[in-house]
């Protein structure tokens, strides 16, 4: 991994010794296996191979009224499925899945529908948001300006405040950053001018460059009096950080805490990450997007060629939402939170058109992220164009994107050109052939890997946030976004758009006839196990 020697020279230093002191090497062991579905499953199937051999050896009678039973058993667990709400091609999977390993498959799914292991996170949830959901109450004058009307925003609006606290506001200052970099320079500086409180919540953290600047003036801010809180995802402490990473920034006087550390095979929690990426300064600036805490992510360390990357900065009444859903998740693990106390400070922004920040949680039986999602591709009448690191369609999503094509929308969808995993780019060229046959544009970013999750369409409407399309993001993580209606922002997205396609290849159905055999059969496997993935 190569890192570059300099950066503007306005960008303080990197770590003090303090600083140094604190940081951990990264880890260098592959443990995310185990504690993932595909280990459970493989310690399940070795289980039934287990019995099938000793029942065998016992005795052939025996092994006839098992393999019986088995079928029997197999058979009730398909009525099982086929009366669940669950996606078809998910059905189908696990269909596949259980025919042909009966025990394992069924143990596996009744492990992941029921909610083993996290019942007390989804009700704190619950609870949590329906004490919050009058904390931000919705200007209901705005749902009748007739644009938002006519757009569909004001329904989408009322759909979303069925699920938590979103309302759409006006008064929102939104400022558009193409990649990680420019976001970079924008956090230190927002950062600087901190007086009360820093809230960061992020899927990565990691160190280096980036964090190391970060975790400098978070640290001169702490010292100040200003509150800083940190929280990262469990999975970082098997990939990125250490276990006592939280005891090490509660030195420097920053409150922190990882969101579900992993524990192997003990409840499907594991499985629901906190993907969000959301920094809150003093109730007044709030970002999202794509970009993580990680060199790569400013292109400071080169893993896949450039990585392209896009976020957003909210100054104004919006920013409010951001700070809601930061305490939510932070007081997941706390018994006295104090609300009002960080949502009054807010600042008005004259500005045209609003903002609407939202979040998807995979406990609470909403498909917020892929109903926005579908919402602008449903309604889009000229154009929607698409920035994505994966593309791991569902039903309704392949569907509603082929059909936009097909009356006569401009669909185009931007990939990576180099893969970070090289499984899950080859499952998703084996969606190409499909999306093409109906008119869909889809395009490679030849210098290196896209991750940006953008949406933006008719040059009125627009998406920025963590939001991947894939079954993980999706189903099975914690992500947020905002929407974005009539601001000037728009443009700068699409314009941002234009000028990534210029460095794409355009997928064709020669340039799939030439994938290589081995790119089109790991394809077809991986599309038949995406659901469980």
């Amino acid at each position: 991994m190569k890192r570059r020697n300099a950066m503007d020279a306005g960008i303080p230093k990197v770590r003090s010794d303090r600083i140094k002191k604190l940081l951990p090497k990264r880890k260098k062991g592959l443990l995310r296996i185990v504690f993932s579905r595909a280990g459970l499953a493989a310690l399940l199937i070795l289980l039934q191979l287990g019995m099938i051999y000793s029942i065998f050896d016992l005795a052939t009678d025996y092994y006839k009224w098992f393999s019986a039973s088995i079928s029997v058993f197999a058979v009730l667990m398909v009525f099982y499925l086929f009366a669940s709400d669950m996606d078809a091609k998910a059905k189908l999977t696990w269909l596949l899945f259980i025919t042909l390993v009966p025990v394992p498959g069924a143990i596996l799914l009744l492990f992941t529908q029921k909610n083993i292991g996290h019942r007390a996170v989804k009700k704190r949830l619950a609870d949590l948001t329906e004490e919050t959901k009058h904390k931000l109450p919705q200007d209901e004058s705005l749902l009748k300006d007739e644009s938002l009307c006519a757009s569909g925003s004001s329904a989408l609006c009322r759909y979303l405040n069925q699920s938590g606290c979103f309302p759409i506001f006006e008064n929102t200052e939104v400022k558009y950053f193409p990649l990680g970099e420019e976001k970079f320079s924008a956090v230190l500086g927002e950062l600087r001018k901190a007086h009360r409180f820093i809230f960061l919540e992020y899927f990565i953290i990691d160190e280096g460059y980036m964090w190391g600047s970060i975790l400098n003036i978070l640290a001169e801010k702490a010292k100040q009096g200003v509150e800083v809180r940190v929280m990262y995802d469990g999975m970082c402490e098997i990939s990125t950080l250490s276990a006592d990473y939280p005891k090490r920034l509660a030195r420097l006087g920053i409150k922190c805490k990882p969101f579900s550390p992993i524990y192997p095979f003990l409840s499907t929690h594991y499985n629901y990450r906190d993907h969000r990426k959301i920094l809150v300064i003093d109730g007044k600036v709030g970002f999202t997007g794509g970009v993580n805490l990680a060199d790569e992510y400013i292109n400071r360390a080169y893993r896949y060629g450039h990585w392209k990357d896009t976020a957003i900065m909210l100054k104004g009444e919006a920013v409010q939402s951001f700070t809601l859903m930061f305490l939510q998740m932070w007081n997941l693990t706390e018994r006295q939170p104090d609300w009002d106390e960080y949502l009054a400070q807010t600042v008005k922004r004259r500005c045209d058109g609003y903002v609407m920040p939202y979040c998807d949680s995979p406990l609470d039986g909403f498909k917020t992220g892929e109903n926005v999602y579908l919402d602008i591709i449903n309604r889009a009448k000229d154009y929607v164009h698409i920035m994505t690191p994966y593309l791991i369609l569902d039903n309704e999503l392949e569907s509603a994107l082929q059909f936009a094509a097909q009356r006569g929308v401009d669909v185009k969808l931007i990939l990576p050109g180099i893969p970070d995993k090289k499984a899950v780019y080859a499952l998703s060229k084996s969606h190409y052939r499909f999306l093409l046959g109906a008119g869909v544009k889809v395009y490679e970013y030849t210098p290196g890997f896209v991750h940006a999750k953008v949406f933006v369409s008719d040059r009125e409407k627009a998406v920025v946030g963590t939001i991947n399309l894939d079954y993980r993001s999706l189903y099975h993580h914690f992500e947020c976004a905002a929407y974005i209606y009539g601001s000037d922002c728009v443009d700068d997205i699409e314009r941002d758009f234009q000028q990534t396609i210029a460095k794409c290849r355009r997928v064709t159905f020669e340039t799939i006839r030439r994938e290589s055999i081995i790119t089109k059969a790991t394809g077809s496997v991986m599309r038949i196990a995406a659901p469980l993935m």
